[in-house]
């Protein structure tokens, strides 16, 4: 008996140990994931520095002299510090794309909305952490045109010990594609703000800041990237382009696609991406062709009856066994990638409707918040229209809305400033969820539904309401697939479809188990699309549409999520230095 109880007493004596190990061990692995977090300390100087393109030099608008800006590259629960010092003559603020900012808004840059302009000669130290997110993202100027040239991309590394879901590629690189013009970039603004009227379309497009083979004075500095036979790459593409969707593609390589938005995707391999303006896709492509030279090349995808730039931008896939032409003594002309056409929307569409989460997510079932937002541009009848400031069509200026309102920034405040101090009279929160006026959105619309109403209006949130989107694009003027970017969050594409949203019936097609994660999606071009998301993070949180065209012209709005309950749930006081208007 007494054999038994000490027995006993041993195997209890034993078990509190190992209890007491496993909770030293849980303390240690937790302490030392923390302790691998790294704050990352930057000086962003933005200036204007002599940038030579298309047989010309400009005095561009860049960050520590580089075009594109400088790459952040972090980890998932990394810090940043970065003091950004306006040194160019105009306003500027930064936007971290896609970072969540949880309860900072102050991080967030969007000018007049979370904060007010970083003026010439003054600086502003955005910090931020990088909170459950991975992959690639991308940093850009939120004022005005000036990210046409201020912008660079921010990639986030897994943490330490955890690897990617795929297997782990030999290189990645970077593919920013842009827009530029042979002009200052404000002046173009600036032109369009005057008159009316839609503004110039781009003269090149760019890879890494570079046009590439088929624009003048361009060859020489065409963007090169070597590879190794049968070696894996990781390319993290991101369009940064002001107002043009792109196809994409590398000549002769399948691409396969495992993210979008920094969220991972169920992999599949496709000939080509359509990638829209503030969207980032990685994919992967293996070197197992032919030894040879290729073009990777970008193109305009075109949804609208509008003018675009239809020149190709191109950089060169170099495999470092290629023979050489010994009568020239250089490389044999790239082969060239077939993309799809301008207006080719059947394989757009058939690219998105492809993504997926690679397992099931947690999507809202239950809404509180039910909106309907129609998204599309529309027109200001002028009171003289022969003045020069009505050269739109017949005489009327260009607008942009959603749910018939044109989006106006506050000028004494910032939206979330405003908000914070308790000042009143720079915006209401009378935000229409649906239009005000029902009509076929997506057939022949009544003149008098054309132009909009102009104000600052914003649409209150209770924190942690589920909340669905259902964006519906409108055929007044052109249908157009908008890329719809919401700041602070990212959401479930649940559904999209052609025509007029049927929410009786339509619903019923929505993807509730594996939904695709982004924080710009377009919607397709007389069509619709359907997000979902829970407003966990409190503040004043900009949506806009990411063609600047459209935003300048007022296709935007802002949620104002409410705190909850604690300081967890609430918005952090404002740093010291935030700038003031």
């Amino acid at each position: 008996m007494a054999k038994k109880a000490m027995e006993t007493h041993n195997l209890t004596v034993k078990q509190s140990y190992y209890c007491l190990f496993l909770s030293i061990f849980v303390i240690i692995s937790f302490q030392a994931s923390f302790s691998e977090a790294e704050t990352h300390y930057h000086e962003f100087v933005i200036q204007a520095k002599p940038v030579r393109r298309l047989c010309r030099t400009h005095n561009t608008i860049t960050v520590n002299g580089l075009f594109p800006g400088p790459t952040l590259e972090v980890r998932d629960g990394d810090t940043l510090v970065i003091k950004a010092i306006n040194n160019a003559r105009y306003n500027v603020t930064l936007h971290w794309h896609g970072i969540r900012q949880m309860r900072n808004p102050w991080a967030d840059g969007p000018d007049r909305v979370t904060q007010c302009p970083i003026q010439p000669g003054r600086s502003y130290t955005y910090q931020y952490t990088i909170e459950n997110q991975e992959g690639t993202l991308w940093w850009h100027a939120h004022s005005r045109w000036l990210r046409a040239t201020v912008y660079g991309a921010l990639i986030i590394y897994p943490k330490l010990g955890s690897p990617y879901p795929f297997a782990m590629p030999r290189r990645e690189i970077p593919i920013l594609l842009g827009e530029w013009w042979d002009s200052n970039p404000m002046d173009v603004l600036r032109l369009a703000d005057f008159t009316g009227a839609a503004p110039n379309v781009s003269d090149a497009y760019t890879i890494n800041g570079q046009p590439g083979d088929l624009y003048r004075c361009s060859k020489q500095e065409t963007m090169r990237f070597p590879v190794d036979s049968g070696e894996t790459i990781l390319l993290r593409v991101i369009n940064s382009g002001m107002n043009q969707e792109l196809f994409f593609a590398v000549a002769s390589h399948r691409l396969t696609v495992v993210a979008v938005d920094a969220a991972y995707t169920k992999p599949f391999t496709t000939s080509f991406i359509m990638i829209g303006p503030g969207q980032t896709t990685d994919v992967l492509l293996t070197a197992d062709q032919t030894p040879a030279h290729y073009y990777m090349a970008a193109h305009a995808y075109s949804s609208a009856n509008a003018p675009f730039d239809n020149t190709t931008t191109t950089a060169i896939l170099e495999y470092k066994s290629a023979p050489c032409n010994a009568k020239k003594g250089k490389s044999s002309t790239p082969i060239f990638p077939q993309l799809p056409g301008f207006n080719d929307t059947n394989s757009a569409i058939a690219f998105t409707s492809r993504l997926r989460s690679p397992s099931k997510v947690k999507v809202p079932l239950q809404i509180d918040e039910n909106l309907f937002f129609t998204v599309g541009l529309g027109l200001i009848n002028c009171t003289n229209p022969n003045s020069p400031r009505c050269q739109g069509p017949n005489g009327t200026r260009f607008a942009a809305s959603i749910n018939n309102v044109s989006f106006v920034l506050p000028t004494r405040n910032s939206l979330m400033q405003a908000y914070y101090q308790g000042q009143t009279g720079v915006f209401t929160t009378d935000f229409p969820p649906v239009p005000p006026v029902q009509f076929d959105y997506t057939g022949n619309v009544s003149r008098g539904l054309w132009q909009p109403v102009k104000a600052t209006k914003l649409y209150k949130l209770k924190f942690g309401a589920r909340v669905q989107i259902v964006y519906q694009d409108t055929s007044i003027i052109s249908v157009e697939d908008h890329p719809m970017h919401l700041h602070g969050y990212h959401f479930a594409v649940v559904g999209s479809g052609f025509g007029n949203f049927n929410p009786q019936t339509d619903p019923a097609k929505f993807n509730l188990i594996d939904p695709p994660y982004r924080n710009t999606i377009g919607n397709p071009p007389g069509g619709w699309v359907a997000i979902r998301f829970e407003a966990d993070n409190p503040g004043i949180w900009m949506m806009h549409c990411h063609l600047d065209s459209h935003l300048n012209w007022g296709l935007s709005m802002a949620f104002l999520v409410e705190n909850g309950v604690g300081k967890l749930q609430s918005v952090q006081p404002p740093p010291l230095d935030l700038p003031q208007c």
